[in-house]
């Protein structure tokens, strides 16, 4: 639990404020760009990210080990058709990590409609798999009567 209260210091200083909430440790998530995490199946899912003004050639899709990062970087363009007066759509770099489970994969990958989407599937390898074992009655184990196998030395 904290002891002290940095709520005044957020008042007297400009430009601090990420590093007054670390310290803090209250830091949020950051937002951009929104998502959704969906279960479209019984091992299938799919993650939905808005990256709308993004290009294909704009995006990258990297699985490696245990996680999925999904990076936009817009590509500056010289030509401007004019000035522009309010930018609400954003256009920043930003870079995305999910943390996935074992023997979770990447299937695929689309971008349609501003959005991407990019399907997981689990597949879990046949030996860790959980298998069911047959219980023989004592009856069928008497009446098979075990093999000798004996073994002769040539002299």
């Amino acid at each position: 639990m904290r002891t002290f209260d940095l709520s005044p210091l957020y008042r007297s200083t400009v430009g601090f404020d990420r590093l007054f909430s670390l310290m803090d440790g209250a830091e949020a998530a950051p937002g951009y760009p929104p998502y959704n995490i969906e279960r479209t199946g019984e091992n299938d899912y799919r993650v939905t990210v808005a990256v709308a003004g993004f290009g294909e050639n704009e995006l990258s899709i990297e699985s490696k080990e245990n996680t999925l990062t999904i990076k936009g970087a817009k590509q500056t363009t010289s030509e401007q058709n004019g000035e522009v007066l309010y930018q609400g759509i954003a256009a920043r770099a930003f870079e995305r990590q999910f943390q996935l489970a074992d023997y979770v994969t990447v299937k695929n990958a689309v971008l349609e409609n501003g959005l991407l989407h990019v399907e997981l599937v689990r597949e879990i390898p046949e030996a860790k798999k959980p298998r069911q074992i047959p219980i023989g009655n004592a009856q069928s184990n008497a009446s098979a009567k075990p093999q000798v196998v004996e073994n002769k030395v040539a002299a």
